[in-house]
């Protein structure tokens, strides 16, 4: 078999970051309908590109399958929300957007976040390929293309009128299986003077924070600021500014323009570039050890989900997250170690997980379980969801997270 190759840089991948077995497709949620039947598993294995960088997966499945009818839904996060609110606020104010301008945001989901512009009056247009989430957004007042996003998108915008003041692209980035094509569309739709912020979660802090399950079919690429600096400038891209947020576990904010743009880089966009260099982000010894880390991280969950089921304690975790399918399937977790997990999307409430068959129920039937524990699995979010789940204390109920390290509080 001949070696896969670089999508940013057509090298061939040899090199390991993270070789997690096999898992389905995160976000395919399994329905009665389809409870009976089997799923198809794909190789969950990292490379890092030892010419540009990259750390990527093969594509296994088209943007197409994956993506038509996606069952995740932005607006089910509070925390989310605000950190949404929070964005429209900074870039009406930073670029003194108006009645006049035009705000593009590219895979736009259920309107999360270009509701907060059409409040304040901004003009808007969000493009998002799934067409039953592009519905929700529509009915929020969001005007919505249904379309996948790369170049061909972006003339066909920029012709109908679409040329954009702003264009957000949050944690999208790494969804894309031909990311040449994907970032070569901002440079058709944006305006000179035109700016476009892109959101990701920093390969910095997956790797120090040793976060192995946002590796899913779902991301195809793990980015730093480096490597992306260099995708964007293939396309006539300059960056000028970065923002590192705690989002995510840990994500950068990067702000790009026309390379003959105004915009002067900052102070932060050093800082960012000296911390990757210090990591060795551009060095294979900044790879070395992850894969024992996770495989660390496994023994430690199994050990202590084993532990709770010899004592005859319930588990049940929260979060149907894509990150905690990574998780359960590459542990070999199923029902008889994890009974349940909630959800408050009614979009998840009633199917299964993808791999482990876990049921997805509602916060309140969690509740009614009296799990003994609640295993969090987006971990980002532990701390939110603690706080919504503080009924479990009433009988003496604790949390718990696996990654970085098995915690319970």
């Amino acid at each position: 078999m001949t070696a896969p190759t670089c999508r940013a840089c057509g090298a061939a991948l040899t090199r390991t970051f993270c070789d997690l077995g096999l898992s389905p497709l995160a976000n395919s949620y399994v329905t009665p309908e389809r409870r009976h039947r089997g799923e198809v598993f794909h190789p969950l294995h990292a490379y890092v590109c030892d010419a540009c960088w990259l750390v990527q997966l093969e594509a296994f499945e088209s943007p197409e399958a994956i993506f038509s009818d996606y069952a995740y839904f932005s607006g089910f996060s509070a925390g989310w929300l605000r950190h949404a609110e929070g964005y429209v606020s900074a870039m009406i104010e930073r670029f003194g957007l108006g009645p006049e301008s035009k705000v593009v945001e590219v895979a736009s989901n259920d309107g999360y976040l270009l509701q907060y512009f059409v409040a304040r009056g901004v003009p808007v247009l969000g493009v998002e390929p799934a067409a039953n989430v592009a519905r929700v957004a529509v009915e929020r007042g969001v005007p919505t293309e249904v379309a996948f996003f790369g170049r061909d998108t972006a003339r066909r915008l920029a012709a109908a009128g679409h040329k954009a003041d702003l264009m957000a692209a949050n944690n999208v980035l790494a969804h894309v299986p031909d990311i040449l094509d994907f970032t070569a569309g901002f440079a058709e739709i944006l305006k000179p003077e035109g700016v476009a912020t892109f959101e990701f979660p920093h390969l910095l802090r997956m790797i120090e924070h040793r976060q192995f399950d946002t590796i899913y079919h779902e991301h195809f690429s793990y980015l730093s600021l480096g490597v992306v600096i260099g995708i964007l400038r293939q396309q006539g891209l300059r960056v000028f500014d970065v923002e590192e947020w705690p989002t995510h576990g840990g994500s950068l904010r990067v702000f790009a323009c026309h390379e003959a743009a105004s915009h002067q880089p900052t102070p932060g966009l050093e800082r960012v570039v000296l911390a990757e260099w210090g990591a060795k982000l551009f060095d294979p010894s900044g790879y070395a050890g992850f894969g024992q880390a996770v495989a660390d991280i496994k023994c430690a969950a199994l050990r202590f989900l084993i532990e709770e089921r010899a004592a005859g304690r319930t588990v049940c975790a929260y979060g149907a997250a894509a990150k905690g399918n990574t998780f359960l399937n590459y542990c070999g977790i199923g029902p008889e170690l994890v009974r349940a997990v909630a959800d408050r999307s009614p979009h998840k409430q009633g199917t299964w997980l993808p791999g482990s068959r876990i049921p997805v129920v509602s916060p309140d039937d969690l509740l009614a379980l009296r799990p003994d524990t609640v295993l969090i699995l987006p971990w980002n979010l532990k701390d939110e969801i603690a706080g919504e789940m503080a009924a479990i204390r009433a009988w003496g109920g604790r949390f718990a997270v696996a990654i970085p390290e098995l915690t319970v509080f």
